[in-house]
């Protein structure tokens, strides 16, 4: 305990504006990395400096930090590969910037985060951030399984955990990591960005050539198996079967004609026709407004899915798979069901096709509502900047 007051004390003195030193894995569209950039974005300059390092490359997002006038460091690992290189090259970095805190995003950066700080006796407060749900660890890789079971170990050392949801918070601590120092602080959606457009809603519908009244369901999400694109594809069939004008829109890394296990999977199933792929897409603000539904068709890991926050804040109605907190983010706005089902999650788009336009317009000014309400991104990023008021006063 010695230590962490002593950091205090450095903090005082030798500055006025905090240092805040981000270690995030990777910088490719996901949603853990998009929230990094909200908050990057409005986080308050004239009291914070951010830093950012990339464990692996600039990805999407990195040009994006930069153009923020933040610096960033990219250390280049490969993927599932550990380089001692790489961390000599964190501790320089660390070295240089003295940050006052280093915040870890996701399982990786985390213990980035942390093997920096005790290789260099930096003096910074260390805050762990859990963007990931875990039903069970069988479901993960086994680089994964040791790295959240060393993090559970290491979590005791951290000032605080930051949990992004409720649910992920109870299942970590169900595995060893320290209830005594965290915290939840959910994703933030910017409702200035992210709101309802008809003249989205026919751009994209002409853009792919389909009549105005054409309903159109969305899955916004990279290709991974713990997305679940197969459920989204085989409930896409069970639904045409009853409503042959349906069509199906789907976006994200790797979500194209080139990917072949998903391909053939909607060739298999002959609706090839009705479901578009997009890949991957800068204009997601854009691109969700033409929803009449929003589908999070996840098996597992989601701990609280952004593109669900992002469809109700532009008053699109979502249907979720009961994974991580999206139950508890759409409320009584959209349908729950649960996950690797495909008749239900069907059903649930059926439920809301048949409410008509206005019915679903309904739902999504109740989605936004409580969007505004609940979620609202300057109101996240006070609570992470409460945060790191917080753990320089404790210590």
């Amino acid at each position: 305990m010695i230590v962490k007051e002593n950091r205090q004390k450095t903090h005082k003195k030798r500055k006025d504006k905090l240092v805040v030193l981000h270690i995030i894995t990777g910088l490719s569209i996901g949603g853990a990395e998009w929230m990094l950039y909200h908050l990057l974005n409005k986080t308050s300059r004239n009291k914070i400096t951010p830093v950012v390092v990339s464990l692996m490359g600039r990805g999407s997002l990195g040009n994006r930090i930069a153009d923020l006038n933040i610096s960033i460091y990219t250390l280049d690992m490969k993927q599932g590969k550990l380089d001692v290189t790489a961390i000599w090259k964190l501790k320089n970095i660390v070295s240089q910037v003295k940050p006052d805190i280093i915040q870890g995003w996701m399982y990786h950066g985390n213990l980035a985060a942390q093997i920096v700080d005790f290789l260099t006796m930096s003096r910074s407060s260390t805050i762990l951030g859990i963007h990931h749900s875990i039903n069970s660890l069988s479901s993960e890789k086994r680089t994964t399984q040791l790295i959240i079971k060393l993090g559970s170990f290491l979590s005791k050392y951290a000032n605080k955990v930051a949990f992004v949801s409720r649910n992920s918070q109870n299942q970590h601590h169900s595995l060893g990591y320290t209830s005594e120092n965290s915290c939840t602080i959910p994703n933030g959606f910017n409702t200035s960005l992210f709101k309802p457009s008809d003249e989205f809603r026919l751009k994209v519908r002409r853009d792919l050539e389909l009549s105005p009244d054409s309903i159109l369901v969305g899955s916004i999400a990279r290709y991974h198996p713990m997305k679940d694109h197969a459920n989204f594809v085989r409930s896409a069939a069970l639904l045409i079967q009853e409503f042959p004008d349906v069509h199906f829109l789907m976006v994200g890394t790797d979500i194209n004609q080139d990917n072949y296990n998903l391909y053939k999977l909607i060739q298999d199933l002959g609706i090839e026709h009705q479901i578009h792929l997009m890949g991957e897409r800068s204009d997601i603000s854009c691109i969700i407004p033409s929803l009449d539904i929003l589908a999070s068709s996840s098996a597992y890991g989601e701990a609280f899915p952004l593109v669900v926050g992002e469809a109700m804040s532009c008053g699109i109605p979502c249907a979720v798979t009961d994974v991580g907190d999206s139950a508890w983010i759409v409320g009584q706005t959209g349908k729950v069901v649960q996950p690797r089902n495909p008749q239900e999650l069907a059903n649930a788009w059926k439920e809301l096709i048949l409410l008509g336009l206005e019915g679903r317009k309904k739902l999504g000014v109740m989605a936004r509502k409580r969007i505004i309400k609940h979620f609202s991104l300057d109101s996240v990023v006070a609570q992470y900047e409460d945060l790191y008021e917080q753990v320089l006063k404790l210590y």
